[in-house]
């Protein structure tokens, strides 16, 4: 008789959300989201909040219970920028340790680069190469160069992203001119220093909520669907009209938006001007939009 195969379970615990998927690769049962907002002033105070740590417990207790209940054997939970930076990051990892009874790991800006590129590939069809990933957190954002055969050949992670962005920089609600040029500079100056050049793309993914929620606006969804979103071809020009238009917004205007998270709201105009800022290195006229992310390279990683 042959053993049935045993589903994995992948959790991916960046500044702001923590998800979780749960299959038998390439079949998927379980994907969920939480916005916990655990890099809270990371960039301030160099420390998890306590108040982050119990949101993200609450959390991790959740995904305990469904990793459970599918009979996940092998579990894979890869936290990035805000466990990185935190002074505190052992309370955080004993509290992992504690309910899923694995050791979590903190990912080095590469192997998440080679995890986020290879979770874009692996959702997306073929485009023309070199492919660049664009993958905007909340504590950093990743630029991956490469192809599908070999993989990245060139990344890098910058210590920019919609959460440090939005609390160095965007403080009025919404943000005046002056703090967006504050925030624009600062992001071009990270892309100055970046090895990893836009120009060189052939082709562009964008991965990772900012950019799968101003997509869900460019397209005109008045409410969030990944099945209407993932794999679809967004017009350049239209997502930098979609930005000026977030950042524009207040927070009270970006929630009455169907398609932004609450979670999202306040920090999605950083975010936003991320993008916005990355394509504008490049010359090309359209980006692909990705759900598959670093999720679905840590989940591909253990089957």
């Amino acid at each position: 008789m042959v053993e049935a195969s045993r589903p994995v379970a992948a959790i991916d615990c960046g500044t702001n959300t923590i998800k979780l998927l749960i299959g038998d690769l390439p079949d998927v049962a379980v994907r969920e989201s939480r916005m916990v907002r655990l890099g809270q002033a990371v960039d301030a105070t160099g420390r998890l909040a306590p108040e982050a740590l119990e949101r993200a417990f609450a959390a991790i207790d959740e995904y305990a219970a469904l990793i459970a209940e599918h009979g996940a054997e092998r579990i894979r939970f890869c936290a990035t920028s805000a466990t990185r930076d935190a002074e505190n990051s052992a309370e955080f990892t004993a509290g992992v340790r504690s309910r899923l009874g694995i050791e979590p790991e903190v990912l080095s800006g590469d192997e998440e680069a080679r995890l986020a590129f290879d979770g874009a590939l692996r959702g997306t069809d073929p485009l023309p190469e070199p492919v660049l990933v664009i993958d905007i957190g909340g504590g950093s954002t990743e630029l991956i160069l490469g192809d599908r055969a070999t993989g990245p050949q060139a990344s890098y992670s910058m210590d920019i992203g919609s959460v440090r962005l939005h609390e160095r920089c965007l403080g009025a609600d919404p943000a005046t001119s002056e703090q967006v040029a504050t925030c624009v500079a600062a992001i071009d100056a990270a892309l100055d220093a970046c090895p990893v050049d836009p120009a060189d793309a052939a082709a562009v993914i964008g991965i990772a909520g900012t950019i799968t929620t101003v997509a869900a606006g460019v397209l005109g969804l008045t409410a969030y669907d990944r099945t209407l979103i993932h794999g679809r071809t967004l017009d350049v020009d239209a997502v930098h009209r979609k930005v000026d238009d977030l950042v524009r917004a207040t927070r009270a205007e970006r929630l009455a938006l169907g398609y932004v998270h609450p979670g999202r709201a306040d920090v999605i105009d950083a975010g936003a001007l991320i993008l916005s800022r990355v394509l504008r290195r490049t010359a090309l006229p359209t980006m692909t939009v990705a759900e598959t992310d670093i999720l679905d390279g840590i989940a591909w990683s253990l089957a």
